[in-house]
């Protein structure tokens, strides 16, 4: 498991650093034994050993730096767990809690037909929300294990990028010109079900963190290298440069989790950066020219797609 594995390193260097003390200690005591009691023919060896006591203890002393910057990252995962925690538990109470009310309200009341039309829409709203946290956590779990489903195909990203845009507009009951759309005709080697994953978390997120009133552009246009350049860029508040790169891990969510407005689970970027690092593409975060807002830059091969990971900067602060 990639938990366990993660755990063996630390260990290993614990173990290590405790093997270095020990040896450290015994042998600066024998050498401050042979040292007080050394004969001038021997100073010779004495001064040949305390170069490796100085050497273990420079070992000991890095060795305490990375174990450190292991413990901050398992601070911070932890935290990040809790938020998650917190999140999820808000996001199955809400909509649960909502049903049981309509549920109550039909089986004690007499409601009239308009009004039940009403419940039943609500409720299947929530049960859609509930379906969307479960598919976010079962896509989060799927990347994790590696697991692959389906072959690469050449998706036309235009029609793509209108159903999605389509979908999110009638998700979050906004007029269909919420999102503008200025698109070429680009297709890009992938999993069809990857390539929608990529552009409904984010435009799901550009719609919901956009302004008072949500503008959000899209545009797609072919790169030179024959492949593809998206930019989805919204009217919120923005995402500040300290945190462009930590927004694309696990459970991270800007903020204290119990204090948001906005529903979600921290896993949405994640999902995104890491299907786009499968696509061999790059995704940047930018500053709107004009305004407020946020830029989401895509850049995708317009080859076959494999399936190993890159190692290009996968969040740029610009």
């Amino acid at each position: 498991m990639p938990f366990r594995r993660s755990l063996r390193l630390p260990i290993m260097l614990a173990i290590v650093m405790i093997a270095l003390l020990v040896v450290l200690t015994v042998g600066w005591v024998l050498l401050t034994m042979f040292g007080a009691s050394a004969k001038p023919t021997n100073a010779g060896l004495f001064w040949a050993l305390l170069p490796i006591g100085t050497t273990f203890i420079a070992l000991l002393l890095a060795g305490v730096i990375i174990y450190l910057v292991f413990s901050i990252k398992a601070i911070n995962l932890g935290r990040r767990q809790s938020n998650f925690i917190d999140s999820v538990t808000h996001e199955l109470k809400s909509p649960m809690a909502s049903m049981k009310l309509y549920l109550q309200t039909l089986n004690r009341c007499e409601v009239t037909h308009e009004e039940q039309a009403a419940f039943y829409r609500f409720m299947l709203e929530d049960v859609e929300r509930l379906d969307h946290l479960v598919n976010q956590m079962l896509n989060a779990g799927r990347l994790e294990s590696g697991r692959v489903d389906g072959a690469a195909e050449s998706v036309p990203l235009a029609d793509l990028l209108r159903e999605c845009a389509e979908g999110v507009c009638l998700h979050y009951r906004v007029p269909a010109q919420t999102v503008h759309l200025d698109l070429q005709p680009c297709t890009a080697g992938a999993r069809r079900l990857d390539l929608e994953m990529i552009f409904r978390n984010l435009l799901d997120n550009a719609v919901k963190y956009a302004g008072t009133e949500p503008q959000v552009e899209v545009s797609l246009s072919p790169t030179s290298d024959g492949g593809s350049l998206t930019r989805i860029a919204d009217n919120g508040r923005g995402v500040p440069h300290k945190f462009r790169r930590k927004i694309f891990g696990r459970f991270v969510r800007l903020g204290l989790e119990l204090e948001r407005e906005k529903p979600g689970t921290g896993l949405g970027l994640y999902i995104v950066r890491t299907l786009v690092r499968r696509l061999r593409g790059r995704i940047r975060v930018r500053d709107r020219e004009q305004g407020p807002g946020t830029v989401f830059e895509v850049q995708l091969p317009g080859g076959p797609a494999g399936d190993a990971e890159s190692d290009p900067e996968d969040a740029l602060n610009e």
